[in-house]
């Protein structure tokens, strides 16, 4: 029973884009539009240039269609489902998420790992697609694909983490949407989608190494293309775990607290 309840619960959010066929050709328009924007985009303004910042032309176009391939782990649309936990708010219906047998907390968990699968699979097919096109480039070595797809896993832990600080001020605030926007694009921005993070300030890339944003994309992406070395790589997993254990504790301290501002009936 529990591992139906668990499968119902991951399939929830894909199920909804499945049965859209709509949503997914423009899923995969706007990614084919995305990738081909950005690696023209890179080639250009390495067209005149050798090595900047570290990165060469080849590792710059990887590393830019690498962070949106990787977008699609996180785009989902939950709201046209009414999901979210601002519409179950909202609704009133955040209720139900508490009268189920099966915990809120792990239901939530359950739900973004669905989400998470899906998205790794239209990933993993735009990589291969990448690949086969030489947009991309190959991993180093044996070594190096390991570390990065271990590093991968932890920032999405720790974006699962932020994502779900950000749902759950919905049971203080009833709405997110403005604290959602702010934290999209500050996690864009300081986790290096946007650009690689060694093209901004020093001042910039010191406020952003005291942040988890950067575990979540910039770490990843700069272990695969070389940026970062594998000497440094034990250090920069360490730091990653560091996030996902300080945000797990966090979370789980406020669902304790969420779950006692739930009321059954009234008000």
């Amino acid at each position: 029973m529990a591992v139906v309840h668990a499968w119902r619960a991951a399939r929830v959010t894909p199920l909804g884009e499945l049965n859209a066929p709509l949503r997914v050709t423009a899923a995969l328009l706007r990614l084919t539009v995305q990738v081909v924007l950005v690696a023209s985009l890179w080639r250009g303004l390495y067209a005149h240039a050798g090595t900047t910042a570290g990165l060469g032309r080849d590792q710059a176009v990887t590393y830019a269609v690498l962070a949106v391939l990787a977008s699609r782990l996180r785009e989902l649309d939950q709201y046209t489902g009414r999901d979210t936990v601002q519409q179950h708010v909202h609704f009133g219906t955040i209720v139900y998420w508490y009268l189920r047998p099966l915990p809120p907390r792990r239901y939530y968990a359950l739900r973004a790992l669905g989400e998470q699968l899906y998205g790794l699979a239209w990933a993993l097919t735009g990589y291969a697609v990448c690949r086969a096109a030489g947009v991309v480039e190959a991993p180093g070595s044996a070594a190096v694909a390991g570390v990065f797809a271990l590093s991968l896993l932890l920032g999405q832990w720790v974006l699962y983490s932020i994502m779900l600080v950000i749902d759950q001020l919905c049971f203080w605030t009833l709405r997110n949407g403005a604290a959602l926007m702010i934290l999209l694009f500050a996690q864009n921005l300081l986790s290096g989608v946007y650009a690689p993070l060694w093209f901004f300030p020093d001042w910039f890339v010191t406020l952003s190494s005291f942040l988890p944003f950067q575990a979540t994309l910039n770490v990843p992406l700069s272990l695969y293309v070389g940026r970062i070395p594998l000497s440094d790589a034990g250090l920069q997993l360490a730091v990653q775990a560091g996030w996902v254990v300080v945000l797990a504790l966090f979370t789980r301290f406020l669902w304790r607290r969420a779950g006692r501002r739930v009321v059954s009936q009234g008000g």
